[in-house]
């Protein structure tokens, strides 16, 4: 049986189509996935999140634990708030995860891991805790909702009492705060600004109609995912797993060779590839014709072979056809898309296509 956020009868009462995500029963729309999309993109909307996993991490040795379970270094974050995205990986370097990680002191990192993911991250994370001497508790009483868009930071802070209403303003992109009861972080998951927001469950509804009644938009996972795709950012299960390593799904950047004495789980498996250079790649793709991209769909990419769309949909702000598409490291400009027996043309592109509701194509700088 799917599980349930504590704001499930609110998305019933408010008429929203709901569906299993990762064993959650979630809203994949209230009214219109395309008006949905266009409110975040224009001012502001909102999503329940609370299916994430929360995890609060403590003891002495917990740094010393996420050096040890993440490809990116904690080591860099030294200002209490700040956030660090990573990778979490197996031996052979494949991803289990993708996930934010936020240091709150010395003995106390918050981490939010995926909702398909999150009892494996868990049984994971503990499996390894024991020799570092941290508890790991995984915060089920809370609540997450990410508001998104132009004017979401403006509204949400509007629920927060005025002067905690001003220090979330204040906070920099990618840090997070205690202010009273909630967690407020200026981090998302659309290409635009806006908070996300932890809570506990039993304050979820009255944020949401609250967010409701200054306008902010109610939105469900299918506008998250067009926006999230224009974003160029990857989907765990989609995009990135197991069986891929963060070098050819565009995550690079996310692991942290130096220094050479840490040696984080699947280091042994990176180093050959980050010398040699991965073999496949994630590049964004835009449909020269008609037709809807879609997961699973064979690119040719003559004359360096042949890869596959991993996530694809009709971008509601290009209006067109876009995607993420694994494809050899050689791939470079027009490939061939395989839609319904056909071979339609598209071009590889910069990701990611839009960002704060702006497209960022361009004749000159969307060739690779």
């Amino acid at each position: 049986m799917a599980r349930q956020t504590p704001l499930f009868g609110l998305h019933q009462e408010l008429g929203a189509r709901m569906v299993d995500f990762g064993g959650w029963n979630m809203p994949v729309q209230y009214s219109s996935q395309i008006g949905e999309h266009h409110a975040v993109r224009r001012a502001a909307g909102v999503f329940d999140v609370s299916h994430m996993g929360i995890l609060d991490l403590r003891g002495a040795g917990v740094r010393a634990l996420l050096q040890r379970l993440l490809a990116n270094d904690v080591a860099k974050l030294t200002t209490p708030g700040k956030a660090l995205y990573s990778c979490m990986l197996n031996e052979q370097g494949g991803v289990l995860d993708d996930l934010i990680v936020y240091f709150l002191n010395d003995y106390w990192y918050r981490m939010v891991v995926n909702a398909g993911t999150r009892d494996r991250d868990l049984a994971w994370i503990r499996e390894h805790a024991g020799a570092f001497t941290v508890e790991v508790n995984e915060r089920s009483d809370l609540a997450m909702l990410a508001v998104q868009g132009p004017e979401a930071r403006a509204k949400a802070a509007q629920l927060l009492p005025p002067a905690d209403g001003a220090a979330a303003l204040a906070l920099d992109g990618f840090v997070g705060r205690e202010l009273g009861q909630w967690f407020v972080a200026r981090t998302g998951y659309t290409g635009e600004d806006g908070f996300e927001i932890m809570m506990p469950a039993s304050d979820a509804v009255a944020a949401w109609r609250g967010l409701n009644s200054l306008g902010v938009a109610s939105c469900g996972l299918g506008a998250r995912d067009t926006l999230r795709l224009e974003a160029g950012m990857n989907l765990y299960g989609h995009d990135m797993d197991e069986s891929t390593q963060p070098y050819e799904s565009n995550l690079g950047w996310t692991v942290a060779l130096a220094p050479s004495e840490r040696r984080f789980i699947g280091r042994a498996a990176l180093e050959p590839i980050a010398r040699a250079g991965s073999q496949r790649k994630l590049v964004g793709l835009l449909l020269e014709e008609r037709g809807v991209l879609r997961a699973h769909q064979k690119v040719t990419a003559a004359p360096a072979g042949e890869g596959e769309i991993t996530s694809g949909t009709y971008s509601p702000t290009l209006e067109r056809s876009i995607a993420l598409a694994r494809l050899p490291s050689a791939a470079a400009g027009q490939v061939q898309v395989e839609v319904r027996g056909k071979l339609l043309p598209a071009r590889v592109v910069r990701l990611p296509f839009v960002r704060a509701g702006r497209s960022l194509l361009t004749q000159t700088k969307d060739i690779p």
